[in-house]
């Protein structure tokens, strides 16, 4: 049995599923809570079942919902479909094919980790009913860890959970006990700062000339994909108010309407540090594209029935996160673990353990958002402690979880899905993206 067959069994055997992983985390959070503190323990229950329908937390995790179903939706609109087929139309064999891949999934899942997940298994999947038209030999489980390389990016982006939330005004002072936090850290000092806009750029260049020459010296093979996605055609005979949802001049000009809205709010903003971008805007420009880009509401909906589905992680097991902020909060368990690292760290070690625990967090929660409820209100305390600056200490939580996304099997199975392959067939190459990444993502934040 190999390396990659072993580990993909160990994941299995070891690590149950991440509702459950996150009921197991209350549970033990539970009970530390109670040998930590002299709080009855039916207070410390009272405060967990209170968290876990924190309204402002609640909101963050619908906004989380809709980021990935709008960035879904999206990537199955027709022009997508066309841009893909217009993208691989030229690519003639597998080094061209990874480098492809990967290059535009990292920039698309910059925008939207939702589009950019199911951007990537689409061309990944198109590619290879390409080759298999043409009888070309492929590396096809290359090429689907390429489509999977954009979870390695998304924290980093737009749609970074923590980068969005943390753009609200007034979220961290919600999260964090410290009174002289900031109103708000946007995305000039997270996404768009020096350290971020550099590791973005050594990913755009290092991954795909990775993937590229790993696919020359890749030997393929001969495949035999089928079953391409066919385009619904509109119903006949339509009548009355029906004709509304099949109508392509209303939808367009809805959503043209409300992406000239998202520009205006864009030019109109008067200061230059991108605090109008946050998780609100970014879902509000996400509908807008969605419904000017698909043929009508008809489409439009059928298209959110399929994306919805990803989302019922989310929608379950973002409350049981709160609950574990609560209980941590009541017990003060955020306080103990923030005092820890600032005991065995330095301004210079802090970034590099938060990077490091983030990396390791996230095998076992596998949400940016879920992981952001857990670890930001440590991370703002220890940083506050030792005068690191925020920006720096959430930019290395985000490296952090999505590092590991190349271990983590959890996102990939809307890819894995898609393409036909297995968890198994691209590991070795996602291995080889969480080596790339460990080093760009450690020298920011060591240079910066």
């Amino acid at each position: 049995m190999s390396f990659t067959q072993k580990y993909d069994d160990w994941f299995k055997r070891l690590l149950p599923s991440p509702f459950s992983i996150a009921v197991i985390l209350t549970l033990l959070v539970l009970l530390f809570s109670i040998l930590s503190t002299e709080k009855p323990t039916i207070q410390l229950l009272t405060d967990w079942q209170t968290g876990l329908w924190n309204t402002n937390l609640l909101a963050f995790g619908f906004q989380m919902m809709l980021m990935l179903v709008l960035g879904h939706t999206l990537a199955l609109s027709q022009f997508f479909d066309k841009s893909i087929q217009l993208l691989i139309s030229p690519i003639k064999n597998t080094a061209q094919a990874a480098a492809l891949v990967t290059f535009t999934t990292i920039v698309v899942a910059f925008f939207n980790w939702g589009l950019g997940l199911i951007f990537g298994a689409i061309i990944a999947r198109k590619i290879g009913e390409h080759f298999s038209n043409k009888h070309i030999k492929i590396n096809y489980p290359l090429i689907g860890a390429a489509g999977y390389i954009g979870l390695m990016v998304w924290h980093g982006g737009l749609s970074g959970s923590a980068l969005s939330k943390v753009a609200e005004v007034g979220h961290l002072r919600d999260i964090g006990s410290n009174i002289e936090l900031p109103a708000a850290i946007t995305y000039d000092m997270t996404v768009f700062g020096a350290m971020n806009v550099s590791s973005f750029i050594a990913l755009l260049l290092l991954v795909p000339a990775v993937y590229y020459l790993m696919g020359k010296r890749s030997t393929g093979k001969l495949l035999k994909l089928e079953g391409k996605v066919q385009n619904e055609s509109n119903p006949k005979n339509l009548k009355g108010a029906e004709k509304i949802d099949h109508s392509t001049a209303i939808n367009r000009v809805i959503g043209f309407l409300m992406l000239s809205l998202a520009i205006y709010l864009a030019i109109s903003h008067s200061r230059m540090n991108l605090g109008f971008i946050t998780p609100n805007y970014i879902n509000f420009t996400m509908l807008s594209l969605c419904l000017l880009l698909h043929r009508n509401f008809f489409q439009f909906l059928k298209s959110i029935d399929k994306a919805i589905q990803g989302s019922s992680g989310i929608l379950i097991q973002f409350p049981l996160y709160f609950g574990i902020l609560a209980l941590m909060k009541s017990s003060g368990l955020i306080v103990t673990i923030s005092d820890f690292f600032i005991d065995i760290s330095s301004p210079t070690t802090l970034p590099i353990f938060t990077f490091t625990s983030a990396a390791l967090v996230n095998i076992f929660v596998p949400s940016g958002g879920g992981q952001w409820a857990i670890q930001g209100p440590i991370i703002i305390e220890a940083a506050t402690q030792l005068n690191v600056p925020l920006p720096k200490m959430i930019m290395a939580l985000a490296y952090g979880d999505q590092l590991t996304n190349m271990l983590q099997p959890f996102w990939a199975l809307p890819l894995l899905s898609i393409t036909g392959l297995k968890a198994k067939d691209i590991l070795p190459y996602a291995l080889v993206s969480l080596c790339i990444g460990t080093i760009i993502f450690i020298s920011v934040l060591l240079i910066f």
